[in-house]
């Protein structure tokens, strides 16, 4: 008896919650295969699925169950309206970062071109957004990663964003140039919190994107520190953070630049997200 779209993913859906696993991941994974939009997939459910489409959702069912993450599986991720490859060499950009771009464009709203780095760029994802948006500032990217340093330019040329890209530890590459807004979405999670994680992520992504020394904290104090050498008088700083580092972190950058307003920023779910350093005159009355 021939067999339809919804019957063959609802047994592999059903598959993944048996394991303990989101079973709507392989109804992700198939639409983003199929380019099929909600309609698509209404249009279609109920029809005999093709020996093709049944093999490749038996393959993708099969790396779900080995904690595969989807975006690896499909090689891409959807960030800020754009396109990034992704690969195992980058963390898998995260709705929660569009924040931090959001953030960035917010407090920087009423200045004109700005010389911008981001530390830590892994797809390049928020470089390249920052410049898509803002085409006439002069955005540079770093990454101790030469492989995802390689997928951020890769990236950036797909999108046709003219980013600059800097290979090496935090500010170091970039410490003799200024900087009117430094970006960040460093490692900073500690080695207590491993257990905390999602295996798919534990298992899969570049630790060296994840995890931080000092309680995950190690790359803001270090940030700080060098950013006191190269970001402009009237610069600013926008930093991702754990929801329980808001104010470790914002004591940090307050010690580092004592004349400048930190706050902490949450993110749409309540969660402490960001921290901003910005110049008294820029701050929202």
């Amino acid at each position: 008896m021939a067999k339809t779209y919804r019957e063959v993913l609802s047994r592999a859906s059903s598959f993944l919650e048996s394991a303990g696993l989101e079973g709507y991941a392989i109804h992700y994974l198939f639409l983003r295969r199929k380019h099929w939009q909600q309609l698509d997939w209404l249009l279609h459910m109920d029809k005999e699925i093709p020996p093709t489409d049944e093999q490749q959702i038996a393959a993708d069912l099969t790396q779900l169950l080995a904690h595969q993450p989807p975006q690896y599986l499909l090689g891409y991720e959807e960030f800020y309206g754009h396109t990034f490859k992704v690969t195992k060499d980058t963390l898998i950009p995260r709705p929660e970062t569009e924040e931090l771009v959001e953030a960035c464009l917010h407090v920087t709203s009423a200045q004109g071109p700005l010389r911008v780095v981001d530390i830590g760029t892994g797809t390049g994802a928020i470089a390249v957004s920052l410049k898509m948006a803002r085409p006439d500032w002069q955005v540079a990217a770093v990454d101790l990663s030469p492989a995802a340093l390689a997928v951020a330019k890769e990236n950036a040329d797909a999108l046709g964003a003219e980013i600059d890209v800097y290979q090496g530890d935090t500010l170091a590459p970039v410490i003799e140039q200024q900087w009117d807004l430094i970006v960040s979405n460093p490692p900073y999670i500690s080695q207590d919190e491993w257990h905390l994680m999602d295996v798919s992520v534990r298992e899969n992504e570049p630790k060296m994107a994840l995890f931080a020394e000092d309680n995950g904290l190690a790359m803001y104090k270090k940030m700080a520190t060098q950013a006191q050498q190269c970001l402009a008088v009237n610069g600013q700083i926008a930093v991702e953070i754990g929801f329980q580092q808001g104010q470790a972190v914002q004591e940090i950058f307050a010690s580092a630049f004592p004349h400048k307003q930190v706050t902490i920023k949450k993110d749409l779910a309540g969660q402490d997200r960001m921290v901003l350093v910005t110049h008294p005159q820029f701050v929202d009355k």
